[in-house]
């Protein structure tokens, strides 16, 4: 099938999202404005796009390795989630988990984006789930 993100440049420092590389997962977001993230803050960064995702679709909006590594900066709502209907500015919230602050630069790659299938399923409601081996285990249970 072939998917088509329809991208709008609302702003004149806006830059299309951009893959890297061939087959990559992500598509890089850019920042459009200069902003200063104090240490244990979060910012709400500008990317000056919308955009028209695919049908069925979602994007994801995750951390770039290289900003959580050298300046501990990382997306808060990790992944957050685009639902395919909305139209406005894409923004990303960005958390300084450093001890420096750490100044977002215009044209800065601030996040990657990556586009999902999304499931529509349907709820039904019951008394009784059926049994698995790990059962209600949860954090840690596996004991790995």
């Amino acid at each position: 099938m072939d998917y088509k993100l329809k991208v709008k440049l609302i702003h004149h420092d806006a830059k299309l999202p951009y893959r890297a590389n061939e087959g990559d997962a992500g598509l890089d977001l850019f920042s459009i404005e200069e902003k200063i993230i104090k240490p244990g803050e979060a910012e709400l960064i500008r990317t000056g796009i919308q955009m028209e995702l695919p049908r069925g679709t979602e994007a994801q909006v995750r951390p770039r390795s290289g900003l959580a590594l050298k300046h501990s900066i990382t997306v808060l709502n990790s992944p957050g989630t685009i639902d395919e209907g909305y139209r406005g500015e894409i923004k990303v919230i960005l958390i300084n988990h450093g001890k420096e602050d750490f100044k977002v630069e215009r044209h800065m790659r601030i996040a990657q984006m990556v586009i999902a299938p999304v499931l529509q399923v349907k709820l039904k409601q019951v008394e009784v789930l059926s049994d698995t081996v790990r059962d209600k285990g949860g954090f840690g249970s596996s004991g790995k």
